[in-house]
């Protein structure tokens, strides 16, 4: 898998649906190739199609490029842009493609528990579906200590 050059997917038939029934697409922005092995696996384990949640690295690209093709990317509809950290360029490019117009979120130190549900639950308005996201998320970091009785 390389890092990915298409657009978010969106159906191809949607008469019957206004655009607050679109599925929101994913796209999981990270550096080096963080982002393309989360959605690798995410597709893997859920079985999501091509498109709906797509991969893009920081690797090679300075602030403008990288701020323009996750722009290119998102296109139009809700999109909900997962980033590894909270600072850096991926958040940074974020946050100005959040800006820019759009049904979009950001939301920021993704891991695969997260993406897993918006894999499940993507059809939600994003107002549902960012808060379950972040819970879900926070829920699926325990740590497990040798010598305590309970995880931490």
């Amino acid at each position: 898998m390389r890092d990915c050059g298409t657009r978010c997917a969106r159906p191809r038939n949607i008469w019957n649906r206004t655009m607050s029934d679109v599925d929101a697409c994913g796209v999981v922005l990270g550096h080096g190739a963080m982002a393309i092995g989360m959605v690798d696996a995410a597709r893997r384990v859920a079985g999501i199609e091509e498109g709906a949640l797509v991969a893009l690295s920081n690797e090679g690209k300075g602030p403008d490029s990288l701020r323009d093709e996750l722009i290119r990317i998102v296109g139009e509809g809700p999109v909900v842009i997962f980033t590894d950290m909270r600072v850096g360029s991926c958040a940074v490019a974020a946050g100005v493609a959040l800006r820019s117009g759009g049904r979009r979120a950001v939301v920021c130190g993704v891991n695969l528990p997260m993406l897993l549900e918006f894999a499940f639950h993507r059809s939600e308005p994003l107002e549902e579906l960012v808060p379950r996201l972040v819970e879900q998320g926070r829920s699926s970091i325990t740590a497990h200590l040798p010598y305590a009785d309970s995880p931490v």
